[in-house]
């Protein structure tokens, strides 16, 4: 390592050839740590990083690429002399070596939080801001990553969210993630899952619902959805993740939003998509199945959409996919049966008893407690739903469950409000089990 930096230092003819030698020995995790430890060795390569010799510049900027992929954070630190540097460079320059900067920023903020920390004051987020409008693809991805990778540390929310929602970056990254599908461009991947960040922060989603985030994403997933061929191209699934966390997290956190979207096309989007990723990217039935659940969770409008477009039998056939996804797709149901009588004799005539005694049989307590919730509602505003739930064996299911302690109490309840004969008496009953569900 000492003999290669000594070639790079002498500034002999074979100059370059050395450091093309260093950067491949910087590939190495051993040497990239005795190379930050010797004496002049990062001021060295600055030196060349900053020399009017582009070929030169451009070598030294791949070892410095090469020193940013260790995980070691003390090789990160040992490379703090260079960031405003590689600041500096994401102006002008050549398209390749614009990206080698952005990716060696990216790397560097991973791993240090002295990094990230002199990076802010050096006005890493306006300069990111002046490059979003870059008519290149490759420098556009290398900025996504940049903005993930700030966006995802531990001080994202107090201290580098606030100075992102200032920029101009959000609807730039919008406009990227929305003008994606037709690109099928991996920029548009990174600006989604910054969009997703920026949203888990929960001081974001003000300014980016005026932005018209919603409609904007809405518009996408329909669009996606409509694109999406019989199989559905490699890669779309990063695109359509993200998205569908973004507009997730909106509703979750967002009162009313749930009214700016009264677009029962959303629903069928979702569905195709469900069809289309279930085999080969089976996380993406949770990743529907969530924001299926807080569509329908305040919001009647989406609950009806659910019944009238006869979503429900391809909705019960993803009960068995996953333990998250029952537990998910029962959710749902309980949230329309939660809307009262009109909304669970629906329920009933579709019908949903018969696939639900299948999910009493699991043996997970989380599915079949949630598949427990939904029957006490279809019980209460549906007795009809109680004696056929008795007359197809269901009462017998129950019974199994009676020795699970986190069950027990709402097994006793609904074998109570199986029991009873139709009438008023069953509604007695009904309220009488209430305090177990509440």
């Amino acid at each position: 390592v000492l003999q290669l930096l000594r070639g790079v230092q002498r500034g002999s003819e074979d100059r370059k050839s050395s450091l093309g030698r260093l950067r491949r020995a910087l590939q190495n995790k051993e040497t990239q740590q005795k190379f930050v430890r010797l004496d002049g060795s990062i001021r060295t390569l600055i030196g060349l990083f900053t020399s009017s010799l582009a070929d030169m510049q451009m070598e030294a900027a791949r070892c410095l690429h090469e020193l940013s992929h260790s995980s070691d954070p003390a090789v990160a630190e040992a490379c703090l002399p260079v960031t405003s540097y590689l600041l500096t460079y994401l102006s002008g320059h050549s398209v390749e070596f614009t990206e080698l900067c952005l990716y060696t920023l990216g790397n560097l903020v991973v791993e240090s939080e002295a990094v990230r920390k002199q990076l802010l004051p050096q006005g890493i987020i306006p300069v990111l801001a002046s490059c979003i409008q870059s008519p290149h693809e490759a420098v556009l991805e290398g900025l996504g990553y940049v903005l993930s990778q700030l966006l995802q540390a531990k001080e994202a929310p107090t201290e580098i969210v606030p100075l992102v929602l200032d920029s101009v970056l959000p609807q730039h990254m919008l406009r990227l993630v929305c003008s994606g599908l037709k690109a099928g461009t991996g920029a548009a991947v990174e600006f989604a899952w910054c969009l997703h960040y920026i949203v888990c922060s929960h001081t974001a989603n003000a300014v980016l619902l005026s932005l018209g985030a919603l409609p904007a994403l809405t518009s996408l997933l329909l669009d996606m959805a409509s694109e999406i061929p019989q199989d559905a191209p490699e890669g779309l699934e990063l695109l359509v993740c993200p998205v569908l966390r973004c507009l997730s997290n909106l509703l979750a956190e967002e009162t009313g939003c749930e009214g700016q979207i009264q677009d029962e096309r959303l629903l069928i989007a979702l569905f195709l998509i469900l069809q289309s990723f279930f085999q080969q990217h089976p996380f993406i039935v949770q990743e529907c199945l969530w924001l299926l659940n807080n569509l329908t969770a305040d919001e009647p409008f989406f609950c009806s959409a659910l019944l009238s477009l006869d979503l429900l039998p391809a909705l019960l056939q993803l009960l068995p996919c996953s333990q998250m996804a029952g537990v998910l797709v029962l959710t749902v149901l309980c949230n329309v049966a939660e809307k009262g009588p009109a909304y669970c004799q629906q329920l009933h005539h579709q019908p949903a008893l018969p696939l639900l005694l299948p999910a009493l049989a699991l043996p997970d307590p989380e599915v079949v407690g949630q598949c427990l919730e939904l029957l006490h509602l279809l019980f209460l505003h549906c007795p009809e739903a109680a004696a056929d739930f008795v007359r197809q064996g269901g009462h017998r299911a129950l019974e199994q469950h009676q020795s699970t302690p986190e069950l027990q109490e709402r097994v006793r309840a609904l074998l109570d409000m199986v029991g009873q004969p139709l009438g008023a008496s069953t509604f007695s009953s009904c309220h009488a089990a209430l305090s177990a569900f509440s």
